[in-house]
């Protein structure tokens, strides 16, 4: 089929990077510590392709002739965002952290927020989870119709809104002002997110219609060069929201690691000659933010149970990288992000497995791909296509 398939495995780290100790993250290590929390992990397809070969993961022993090449790689944008990881395994390096409000936003912000999208007035502005938040405030807004305004350790700026008080057009409307003419310069986050909410007074809960605004990468990424040169983009998940929807030939919004994986295996039967970049985020969102070891396990072992469907897909033209884009540590006390190593495996039917070590930078990743589509660039990295 000749397709290029890369997956990030939203917040599953492999160990702290040796500056972790800048972002307040010594020790974090996501899978090794999960594995020890639990007792191990039961993870036998990762295993056959050689994750046990990259680090000590309890239940995950290293095999003798792993099926894909394995390795981890380091981090050199600063930050541990989503937006961030992405954009390096994209091919660039960033060397400006997006800004962070750990105690809300300031005042003069607000104030612009509410004279630029005509609401009378905003709640919140407090770093909170979206869940907690809404039960927080919820009635509040009911009695009001001012949005609640929220981040988090991300750098993001989330407008949350009941979509019978304020129409899911009006939210996206207020968003999108909230981009491009408050959110900017010194205070341009990573991301401005729309996130509606339906039901009653202890019986919230968040609707599937979150919408991203993101910024634009700060230079072409692989997306952009395949693109450009008549390669077809296929994104599927929160991909099309971290790269702004740019480079994108097809893209497809999912609910759920499920309906990714879903996603996925119709992609690979019916598209060809095509790079197809998935991100699973359930890890990250559901089970490392809320510190729950066992509900990330549970999602490891999803994917693990689908791989077998993805690799029978495959072919000898195709190739496959599963990686991630920062760690989600489930088991320290933060529910941040934390700046870990990534794990890398490159599975391949036609190349022989080989142990790539510490990869330098994410970057490696976009070059690789490039490599595979003899694509001319100018990205950061060193392909490992062929060593």
């Amino acid at each position: 089929m000749n397709n290029f398939i890369v997956i990030v495995l939203d917040g599953v780290g492999i160990g702290e990077l040796p500056d972790a100790d800048k972002y307040g993250d010594r020790g974090s290590n996501t899978l090794a510590n999960m594995a020890e929390y639990l007792g191990g992990l039961f993870l036998p397809n990762l295993q056959k392709l050689g994750l046990g070969n990259i680090a000590s993961i309890r239940g995950i022993d290293p095999v003798e002739k792993p099926l894909a090449s394995f390795g981890k790689m380091n981090e050199v944008s600063v930050g541990k965002d989503s937006t961030t990881g992405h954009w390096e395994l994209g091919g660039l390096h960033i060397d400006k952290e997006f800004p962070l409000y750990p105690r809300g936003f300031p005042q003069s912000i607000i104030d612009k927020f509410i004279k630029e999208t005509g609401v009378k007035g905003a709640l919140g502005n407090i770093p909170s989870s979206g869940t907690e938040i809404i039960e927080r405030l919820g009635e509040e807004h009911l009695k009001t119709s001012y949005p609640i305004v929220y981040t988090s350790a991300d750098s993001v700026f989330q407008i949350a809104a009941h979509e019978e008080i304020i129409p899911l057009e009006r939210l996206y409307e207020i968003c999108e002002i909230a981009r491009n003419k408050v959110l900017t310069g010194d205070n341009a986050v990573a991301r401005v997110i729309a996130r509606p909410f339906i039901g009653k007074p202890g019986k919230f809960r968040r609707t599937t219609n979150r919408k991203d605004f993101s910024l634009d990468p700060f230079g072409y990424t692989i997306l952009d060069y395949l693109y450009h040169n008549n390669v077809n983009t296929i994104a599927i998940g929160k991909i099309n929201d971290l790269f702004n929807y740019r480079g994108i030939k097809t893209g497809y919004k999912t609910k759920s690691n499920a309906e990714g994986m879903d996603k996925l295996l119709q992609v690979c039967s019916q598209d060809v000659s095509s790079f197809i970049f998935v991100n699973l985020v359930d890890f990250d969102v559901y089970y490392g933010h809320r510190n729950d070891p066992l509900g990330f396990a549970g999602a490891l072992k999803e994917f693990d149970d689908f791989l077998p469907s993805l690799l029978n897909k495959m072919d000898g033209s195709d190739r496959l990288i599963l990686t991630a884009d920062h760690g989600n540590d489930p088991t320290t006390p933060s529910t941040d992000h934390s700046r870990e190593y990534v794990p890398l495996l490159f599975y391949s039917k036609e190349e022989p497995s080989r142990n790539f070590g510490i990869r330098n930078t994410f970057a490696d990743v976009a070059q690789t791909v490039a490599h595979y589509f003899k694509v001319n660039n100018d990205l950061k990295g060193n392909s490992f296509l062929y060593g």
